[in-house]
């Protein structure tokens, strides 16, 4: 009975883990050894240097001082010295641990020295050394031509990014107690990085193009994860996490004059209670043994649906105080009302005690507000329409001549819970501009970061998107080794492979953890761009949407899906007393095999329950109103898949998983309706009504066939007239100004090359005097 034995797991979704979780997570348990070689390169510049002080006891110019000479050291031309430096300053953003007592200690001079490095400019010298290591070609070819690819292979750029990451993952931490100049240092960086000033592109887009490098397979000992980690952390900082999301989606709708939002979702989501799971064969058989043992004792009392998981019914009213719990099994909730249609009972229910108004004890309220679009009240009023008067009058919304009153009250309902949203009002404003491209003149965009990187990511946006699902794909626990399958594990594997049981086991946890660690970071970081997309504008989301569907984003979260989902969650692949910052001042136990495998003792994985729902979220973003893609999730046959991943006790999870179930439900036959009555009722009772959204019976109008391929073409092209109307600039366009003054043409000067002059003559004489001029040609030229 694993669905039973699961409990509540106390998880607060957010931006990333906590700050030292997010820090240990950066490094391999194989590269521990390296952070006693950058002590000791830091150490040996540094006792050289400053005679008999610690870095602690320095005043902030000596530091300062010394922190410029390092940088100095970049600009050697020998590469083992610029390792050394590079070493020395990656220490330092590490905490100089072999000073500090505690974690605690270590913690807070990593982020004192990341501030100190960044007003020095460290963080520019060391994207101009990433910048050369990108480039080199030695590097490369040398990896290319090794069997097996090892830490050794991708030494400089581990060094490079690590010290990055920290700076960004430091600064980008608000803590109460910071001083005014790492406020303002904070919001240089951030707009350092979002909006480039040195070169003709953000940040990220480096590091989207070392990603696509890497899956071509011309620089295979790039240092994926870190890669990767850095990446979700810069577009993090950048854009904003998901608080930051919802506040700019409030000032947006504020500017376009819409009604504010009916709730903040974040907030609902966090007071959301878990649902039990839906049952299984087994213990559906072991039910049906209890409920008639139930019925020859008391045949006449409603069983209570959520006895079995000692689980109060969630529609009974929870001010209803002692009364109603003393009268548990007589006033049973809706869950109640559906397992009676299930049950083969021959024995007719007998009326409640109480009157019969009173039999059902509904919630307070739903948690969600039921949200109307225009097309809903458009489609209703058509039929209705076709119905009492047999012709329709379009999109109007107002005339309700003729119609009885019980649609005048049905309109009014729909119209007092209408809600408009941000990309109806971006859609609306794009048709304009696409009918009326001279009398509305250009469109004013704005320079937000999200705007500027959409832009530079633009013309290669679908390799980046690839690229991501393959490295995904590699990283999926549910993956068989192929050997077409990229590697990886670059960046994990040592060069000496294990000889003892306990190496082989270490390496196997490491190996795990550092998967899990890649699909956190890419589930992070594509739902973060759709997001910001999604509100910057619809069509920018909408491209990157279709470029994950053209590559399989749909059926690869699926299979990702497709595995013991409790035992990925709860997955033990890390050595606590190996994470920094902790095994950099504690002295370690020594590590048995028993050890290993008991593993920490927390009850799930953090980062994989995070990984999950980032997974689910982006499904739903992909199929939401999209017919085409709704049938996919159909023909893969999605709905045991996610019905299993209902097992997981996690309100949040569970919502995104009932979200998809909804919206295939009418496709997927009544049989299954039946036998899934409480999956339906966990819909009803969690998932956004939609009125009129005819859901759970499939006799809408959408649940016929239609041609799914011509959905995916409009918006294509909708998509393709939106992007070259806005960042296809062309200089001879067809709406530019003419000049038709023979004058002003013909004494434009012209930049003609010096060796023009010089070839004058012949070029007439080849081209205009020895040519035939073909009058009738130019006579009927259109």
């Amino acid at each position: 009975q694993g669905s039973v034995d699961c409990p509540n797991l106390e998880f607060e979704y957010g931006d990333a883990d906590g700050h030292g979780a997010e820090l240990a997570e950066l490094y391999s348990y194989t590269e521990e050894p390296e952070l006693s070689t950058n002590r000791r390169c830091f150490e040996e510049d540094f006792h050289a240097q400053v005679q008999g002080r610690r870095w602690l006891e320095l005043d902030q110019a000596q530091q300062k001082a010394y922190v410029m000479r390092l940088l100095d050291g970049l600009e050697v031309v020998n590469r083992d010295k610029r390792l050394k430096v590079a070493r020395a300053i990656l220490y330092l953003a590490q905490g100089v641990f072999g000073d500090c007592d505690n974690e605690g200690d270590v913690l807070h001079w990593s982020r004192h020295n990341s501030f100190l490095l960044y007003q020095l400019g460290t963080f520019t010298a060391f994207l101009e050394l990433l910048n050369m290591e990108i480039d080199n070609s030695q590097a490369c070819s040398s990896a290319l031509r090794k069997p097996a690819i090892s830490l050794a292979d991708s030494t400089e750029l581990r060094v490079l990014l690590s010290v990055m990451y920290l700076m960004v993952e430091n600064i980008c931490v608000e803590q109460e107690e910071d001083p005014p100049e790492w406020k303002t240092c904070r919001e240089t960086f951030r707009m350092e990085l979002s909006f480039p000033v040195h070169t003709e592109e953000p940040f990220a887009l480096l590091l989207f193009t070392m990603v696509t490098k890497f899956c071509s397979g011309h620089a295979p000992h790039f240092p994926m994860k870190k890669v990767l980690l850095l990446l979700w952390k810069v577009l993090l900082f950048t854009l904003g996490g998901f608080e930051a999301l919802q506040a700019m989606k409030v000032r947006k709708r504020e500017e376009l004059g819409l009604p504010p939002l009916p709730e903040d979702s974040i907030q609902v989501m966090r007071s959301m209670r878990a649902a039990s799971p839906p049952t299984y064969s087994i213990e559906l058989m072991e039910q049906q043994q209890q409920k008639r043992g139930h019925r020859s004792r008391r045949p006449l009392v409603k069983q209570d649906s959520l006895d079995i998981y000692n689980e109060r019914d969630p529609f009974k009213n929870d001010e209803a105080g002692v009364d109603e719990e003393e009268n548990d099994d007589v006033d049973s909730g809706i869950e109640g009302e559906l397992d009676l249609m299930e049950r083969d009972a021959i024995i007719p229910a007998m009326p409640a005690q109480r009157p019969p108004i009173e039999r059902v004890s509904f919630p307070k309220g739903l948690p969600w507000a039921p949200k109307v679009r225009q097309k809903d009240i458009e489609h209703f009023l058509e039929a209705s329409r076709n119905k009492f008067i047999g012709f329709t009058l379009g999109q109007d919304t107002e005339t309700l001549i003729g119609l009885p009153r019980p649609i005048h009250e049905s309109v009014k309902t729909l119209k007092q819970h209408k809600y408009v949203s941000i990309s109806d009002v971006q859609i609306k404003n794009e048709e304009e501009l696409e009918k009326c491209p001279m009398s509305l003149g250009e469109e004013e965009v704005q320079e937000t970061p999200c705007e500027i990187l959409y832009r530079a990511m633009l013309y290669n946006l679908p390799q980046y998107m690839i690229a991501l699902l393959k490295i995904l794909l590699a990283a999926a626990p549910t993956s068989k080794a192929k050997t077409d399958s990229i590697n990886i594990l670059a960046d994990v594997l040592p060069e000496e492979m294990p000889i003892t049981v306990l190496q082989s086991m270490k390496l196997g946890i490491d190996v795990n953890r550092h998967k899990e660690i890649i699909v956190k970071s890419i589930s992070a970081l594509l739902l973060l761009l759709l997001k910001h997309f999604k509100l910057n504008h619809i069509y920018q989301f909408e491209y990157v949407s279709q470029h994950l569907v053209f590559a399989n984003c749909i059926p690869l979260i699926l299979k990702f899906f497709n595995q013991n989902i409790m035992s990925y969650i709860t997955a033990k692949n890390s050595i606590s007393v190996l994470d920094y910052p902790h095994c950099t001042v504690c002295d370690l136990p020594e590590l048995t095999a028993e050890s290993l495998e008991a593993g920490d003792n927390n009850q799930f994985c953090w980062r994989n329950l995070f990984s999950c729902i980032n997974l689910l979220r982006i499904l739903n973003k992909l199929t939401k109103w999209k017919h085409s893609r709704t049938m996919m999730l159909v023909v893969f046959k999605s709905a045991p898949i996610l019905k299993r991943a209902l097992k997981v006790k996690q309100a949040m999870m569970q919502l995104y998983v009932l979200k998809l179930l909804k919206i295939q439900t009418k496709y997927l036959g009544r049989q299954w309706r039946k036998s899934n009555m409480k999956t339906m009722s966990a819909i009803y009772q969690k998932v956004r009504h939609r009125m009129n959204d005819d859901w759970a019976y499939g006799n809408d109008i959408d649940a016929r066939p239609w041609d799914f391929q011509a959905e995916e073409c409009t918006l294509r092209a909708n998509i393709e007239a939106f992007n070259s109307r806005r960042y296809d600039k062309p200089q001879d366009s067809e709406f530019a100004p003419v000049d038709n003054c023979l004058q002003s043409v013909l004494g434009q000067r012209l930049e003609l090359p010096e060796d023009f002059h010089y070839s004058y003559e012949l070029w007439l004489e080849r081209e205009v005097f020895s040519q035939p001029i073909r009058w009738e040609e130019l006579l009927h030229y259109q």
